[in-house]
């Protein structure tokens, strides 16, 4: 594959393309759309946890990957490494957390807009306890992409840990900010935006859509706040704009503004991360904005016309049928 410069250098001979950090978890999803979670009478079960499912998502196009997260001591936990291996993601640094339970996390689906989550993340998500001491530093500086999550800044120790494998990287290879704003996480917004700030100087992509790019620069309008996030130290600023689309602004002045594929939506709420894992492969693969753009979007659509999210991350072949087909069939 073609080599992309413009994202600054990839490390040569880097073991993964991608590592990411963050959020793991059962995803139990029902079976029947259009109901209410107290009529549901049975669920499916599947691997879940943005940073995971966007490892899951590049590994489904062909990138080497590993995710960096933690999980309970239990039965979930022996589940979501074989889930994590049966999809080609290297999990050496999935570690237990005894005493507390891996998360599960409910949905209800009423398409084609609205995809309530409920997160069972209590005493504590064992994801927060990553700590700074266990990082193979090394690993993440090498990976030619890096990507974190505004979750993993929510709480110690996993916020000085997320903190220390940006700095640890300084400017090598593409280091993408997922701003993943989830209010039930922190204690207002005015708490984050500090912690925002400081992640947004060591990244080089920020990805968010209209709130979360609102919780790191206080603006709505997507070129404002593309122009902020540049502003703030990132090359590119991705900003999805649900059924408007998305916007990429790079700070050389590159920019492309794509529309939504066409696609009848089952369940929306994998779109994001397969829209995650096909940006990290465009970037990597070297491609102009707009191919990157439209090939995501594509990726994310594909998922939304699925019911579950990890197991629906598409593969190139499917990603380039719904390009060709100018919808997802």
């Amino acid at each position: 594959m073609e080599e992309s410069e413009e994202w600054g250098p990839h490390g040569a001979g880097a073991p993964y393309d991608l590592i990411t950090m963050g959020r793991i978890g059962v995803d139990l999803y029902p079976q029947q759309t259009g109901v209410p979670l107290p009529q549901v009478t049975s669920f499916g079960k599947f691997l879940g946890g943005s940073a995971t499912n966007v490892a899951v998502a590049a590994a489904r196009l062909g990138r080497r990957t590993a995710v960096i997260t933690r999980t309970g001591d239990d039965p979930f936990g022996i589940y979501l490494h074989e889930a994590l291996r049966g999809f080609g993601v290297d999990d050496r640094w999935v570690t237990p957390v005894a005493g507390l339970p891996t998360p599960v996390t409910f949905c209800e689906v009423f398409p084609p807009d609205d995809f309530p989550l409920y997160f069972y993340r209590l005493p504590k998500a064992p994801d927060l306890e990553i700590d700074a001491h266990q990082l193979d530093l090394d690993a993440i500086r090498a990976a030619r992409v890096f990507w974190m999550t505004g979750t993993g800044l929510s709480e110690e120790p996993s916020r000085t840990a997320t903190l220390a494998a940006l700095a640890h990287r300084a400017t090598s290879g593409t280091t993408v900010f997922d701003l993943d704003w989830r209010p039930m996480f922190w204690r207002d917004a005015g708490s984050a935006r500090p912690f925002y700030a400081e992640a947004l100087r060591h990244a080089t992509v920020a990805v968010g859509n209209i709130d979360e790019v609102e919780i790191a620069t206080g603006e709505r309008d997507p070129q404002a706040a593309a122009r902020a996030l540049l502003d703030a130290g990132v090359a590119l600023a991705v900003v999805k704009q649900g059924p408007k689309g998305v916007l990429a602004v790079s700070a050389t002045g590159e920019s492309a503004e794509v529309s939504p594929l066409p696609v009848t939506v089952l369940n929306g709420l994998g779109a994001g991360d397969a829209f995650g894992g096909s940006l990290c492969h465009g970037l990597l693969a070297g491609w102009e904005l707009e191919r990157v753009m439209r090939y995501a979007n594509a990726a994310g659509a594909i998922v939304a016309s699925r019911l579950e999210c990890s197991s629906a991350m598409p593969t190139p072949a499917e990603v380039e049928d719904a390009l060709a087909a100018g919808a997802v069939r």
